[in-house]
């Protein structure tokens, strides 16, 4: 499996680091073409402004629109800003995940915060998932979900801090900053979930083409 981390700015690195921990390859993506042949996609947390003025200037929004239509993307923080339909603000998004979003929702820097974090997307065999520590860093939130976008994650006061819809993931927070791989993990299974839809959309296509 390939999985690529947008590289353009932010919390790259990280992500790539968690990933090699767990067996998979990372690759460091900043120019279009380099897309190609990977499975999956991370778009990792920064400044969201900068990383979509980037991907404009870089001619990146339409060849990343056109992943997302059969591969996973996961968005943190940043990144989830970037998947939502609307920002409530004039800057580039690539509109794939029916969630909107609040920038900057809990205030500045200093008021960054950590939390223990219930997810029961995390849960295996029936068994009840432990707490997932959560890292905000002038994080947004999600203010609604749509259309089949889900709900995965709230904090104590009901606000969204994480949503899914089909092959796209959107958390809030930073989970690369821990040392808990679980939501890598639970992103591995979607991009497997997606590449066996693809394929099983393909042979249906040449079935009804031979049928035809």
């Amino acid at each position: 499996m390939k999985i690529g981390v947008l590289a353009l700015q932010g919390a790259f690195i990280e992500h790539c680091q968690m990933l090699e921990r767990l067996g998979v390859q990372s690759y460091q993506v900043r120019l279009p073409q380099q897309l190609q042949g990977l499975d999956g996609l991370i778009i990792p947390g920064g400044e969201s402004t900068t990383i979509g003025k980037l991907a404009q200037d870089y001619n990146f929004i339409e060849p990343l629109r056109a992943f997302g239509a059969t591969k996973a993307i996961w968005g943190t923080c940043a990144g989830a800003i970037l998947l939502s339909k609307d920002a409530h603000r004039d800057q580039p998004l690539l509109r794939l995940m029916d969630i909107t979003i609040v920038r900057n929702a809990f205030g500045r820097q200093v008021d960054s915060f950590e939390i223990a974090l219930e997810m029961p997307c995390l849960s295996q065999n029936g068994s009840q998932a432990p707490p997932f520590h959560a890292v905000f860093i002038r994080a947004p939130i999600i203010e609604t979900v749509s259309a089949d976008a889900r709900v995965l994650a709230r904090l104590a006061d009901g606000r969204i801090v994480a949503a899914q819809q089909k092959h796209f993931l959107a958390t809030s927070f930073h989970p690369e900053l821990t040392q808990d791989d679980r939501l890598h993990r639970y992103f591995l299974r979607m991009v497997e979930d997606a590449q066996k839809t693809h394929e099983q959309r393909g042979a249906v296509l040449v079935i009804n083409k031979e049928n035809s």
